[in-house]
């Protein structure tokens, strides 16, 4: 029942919620001051009521001492009793009851009676001149007093329920006005076209607050639009081009049914289909790492994967730069292995491109992270193109071919969506240098039992090969920035 209650209250809107509440309050505080003011009322025609009876019963107690007789001065109002309550001034006994007499004779006042006969009682003692105790006993009629004060009661609550009543029309009323800027800031920025922003309100308040942070929330969308605008303009550029000559290739062998020139033609449907491929396959990654899908981190060997990555770039063609793993000591780093093998395979390929003889690819563990150097001895990267080398669909040189501007850029992505770091600079040869910095993993966490050595997805087990190797390589399928 409370949850539905809870579900209940919290679909209503605010102004309702708000005005319930202050309604509730108010008429609560309204029946406390009602109920405290009949009492202070009571409490004051009893304590008038009580003065006024102590007065006529000393009176009458000092005409019981100077031996004036119990009948002589009983009244309607006035009886002289024992201490038991027997009367001796000749009257009928008290209406009272034994107990209602005990608290007589113990001094308290007392209010008995009927709502249309209640009476006001007090006793108090008194020594005649043969030295026997009796009690005069005084009362009061209070009807009319209870009657003033049930009206004044019945007044208190209809005041206060009047009051309440108005609370909650102010209260409704004072909610929907200051709602009302927030209404229209919701209309504004619902129409509000790209780039404009919603006005500030001068005084420094909460609505002051919500403006600015919906004017950073929308400069955050325009950036976003914006870079998804040229994103897709980028890459449905690059996939245009190998669309294009896949169209152009297909034509051509329709055209001309000949058996060599069609397998020619196949051949570079093939290249290009694989260009595709591999340009789809790190739009995917971009796209995952941008939306941060990435599997759970854990301890990856980073030695064992820079063989492995190694390994799949091995060709055999003679022009072609050799890699040259360096590795003092082992290495894990704080990532997926997937992950690990694609910054591999990218920075990699992106160093053979522009390598003429060497690659060095270094892993150097730090106090709490790791480093991955990757340095080639080729032209190098300029110093004012350090930094945005890093970006999406760039290409440095585009007569280098291969790639689509894409590697450096997934690099990046992967490597920071894991408190990581990636910085471009030069080799001592003078070439381009990329360090990638990884977060390591805890010591407890990145030891494993011996017969379960850590192995990158892809290594092979190479009992001949040091922690320093040299290999001829091929093209790596990733593709470099």
């Amino acid at each position: 029942m409370s949850r539905q209650l809870r579900q209940w209250w919290g679909s209503r809107t605010l102004p309702f919620r708000i005005t319930t509440v202050v309604g509730v309050v108010a008429l609560i505080a309204l029946l406390g001051l009602s109920r405290l003011g009949v009492g202070l009322l009571y409490g004051t025609m009893i304590g008038a009521a009580d003065a006024e009876l102590r007065g006529v019963a000393h009176g009458t107690a000092v005409q019981l001492a100077t031996g004036t007789p119990a009948t002589a001065v009983r009244s309607p109002e006035v009886r002289v009793v024992d201490s038991a309550g027997e009367p001796v001034d000749g009257g009928s006994p008290l209406p009272l009851s034994p107990a209602q007499v005990r608290d007589l004779a113990a001094g308290k006042a007392i209010t008995a009676g009927h709502l249309k006969e209640l009476r006001r009682w007090l006793a108090i003692s008194a020594v005649t001149p043969d030295g026997s105790t009796r009690l005069v006993v005084v009362t009061a009629d209070i009807v009319g007093g209870v009657t003033l004060l049930a009206h004044a009661a019945v007044g208190f609550v209809v005041g206060a329920l009047l009051v309440a009543a108005v609370v909650v029309l102010a209260a409704w009323v004072a909610t929907r006005a200051a709602l009302r800027p927030v209404d229209r800031m919701r209309t504004a920025a619902a129409v509000l076209p790209p780039g404009e922003r919603l006005p500030v309100p001068l005084p420094r308040d909460e609505l002051r607050s919500l403006a600015e942070e919906i004017n950073l929330l929308l400069a955050r969308r325009d950036e976003a639009v914006a870079r998804m605008e040229r994103f897709t303009g980028d890459a449905a550029h690059e996939l245009r081009s190998p669309v294009a000559a896949i169209r152009a290739q297909a034509e051509v062998a329709v055209a001309h049914p000949d058996p060599e020139f069609s397998q020619e033609s196949l051949q570079s449907v093939a290249e290009e289909a694989a260009r595709l491929s591999t340009l789809l396959s790190d739009l995917l990654a971009l796209a995952r790492a941008d939306a941060g899908q990435r599997p759970a981190a854990e301890p990856v060997d980073l030695v064992a994967a820079a063989r492995a990555a190694i390994e799949r770039t091995k060709g055999s063609g003679a022009d072609e730069p050799v890699l040259q793993l360096v590795a003092p000591t082992p290495a894990h780093a704080l990532a997926s292995p997937s992950e690990v093998a694609l910054v591999l395979d990218n920075l990699i390929a992106n160093a053979r491109r522009y390598a003429r003889s060497l690659v060095r690819i270094g892993v150097l563990p730090a106090r709490r992270s790791v480093r991955l150097l990757v340095e080639d001895d080729g032209p190098g990267i300029p110093e004012a193109d350090r930094q945005r080398v890093f970006d999406r669909f760039l290409r440095l040189s585009p007569e280098a071919g291969g790639g689509a501007g894409l590697g450096l850029a997934l690099v990046a992505a992967l490597v920071r969506g894991r408190g990581g770091s990636v910085t471009a600079g030069a080799s001592s040869s003078g070439g381009a240098r990329i360090e990638v910095r990884w977060p390591a993993p805890d010591p407890a966490s990145s030891r494993r039992p011996e017969d379960e050595p850590p192995r990158a997805p892809g290594a092979r087990t190479d009992p001949e090969q040091g922690q320093e190797t040299g290999r001829e390589s091929r093209e790596s399928p990733g593709s470099g920035g």
